[in-house]
């Protein structure tokens, strides 16, 4: 997993990692509680599936109900209107969107955008509160034009069927430390975009990764 963004220089303090203890939480997003679009294709059938009843596993959903604290109150809602998330109190929202599975040829997108109401969702939650967004994907999507809106950005990828491990980092049980293996554009019509290309303007460029310091020591001597 890759941190692209953890707030900016007019925020007082970066939004992960992400406090266990608050009152509510808002989960929200496609791909939050869907162990089929966490693993992408080639898992189970060849194009992947969508859902929960054919892979065992922990949806990154149910690994955020497991690490926050018990008083802490977790709403999902997949694509919540701007007046539910006005109108709610929450603490902060976990955005959760990305591909639908694919294999090979199948996957073939000539704008790498993600499906509705992806971005949506990404509009109406974090242009109201602040919000981490996880972006599930097996390439670089179209992301710059939200970026603006949104606190904290992960490229997750396809992190399998464990969720917990996402949690693990957005909590900061452990740290951020992923690096870009390919640099993420701004827009498709930069494609095929590469280190030394005349051209080369990405919004992440190749081997970009954020670092957050977990927020307790692991293990003791």
């Amino acid at each position: 997993m890759v941190l692209l963004k953890n707030g900016d220089e007019s925020a007082e303090k970066p939004l992960l990692p992400l406090p266990k203890k608050v009152p509510k939480i808002l989960v929200a997003g496609s791909h939050a509680d869907n162990l089929g679009y966490q693993c992408g294709g080639w898992t189970i059938e060849w194009q992947g599936v969508s859902g929960n009843n054919l892979l065992q596993g922990t949806t990154i959903l149910t690994a955020v109900k497991n690490t926050v604290d018990s008083e802490t109150i977790v709403v999902y809602k997949e694509n919540p209107d701007v007046e539910f998330v006005k109108s709610n109190g929450f603490s902060y929202a976990i955005v959760v969107v990305g591909e639908h599975p694919y294999a090979e040829m199948h996957g073939d997108s000539m704008n790498l955008t993600i499906p509705d109401p992806g971005y949506e969702t990404i509009t109406n939650v974090c242009g109201a509160i602040k919000c981490v967004v996880i972006i599930i994907s097996g390439r670089p999507v179209v992301i710059e034009p939200y970026v603006g809106l949104i606190d904290a950005l992960v490229a997750a990828w396809l992190p399998g069927s464990e969720g917990q491990g996402v949690a693990d980092v957005l909590f900061g049980d452990y740290g951020f430390t992923g690096k870009l293996p390919r640099a993420w554009f701004k827009t498709v019509d930069q494609l095929p975009m590469n280190v030394g290309d005349p051209h080369y303007d990405p919004l992440f460029p190749f081997g970009f990764g954020l670092y957050t310091e977990p927020t307790k020591a692991l293990y003791s001597a």
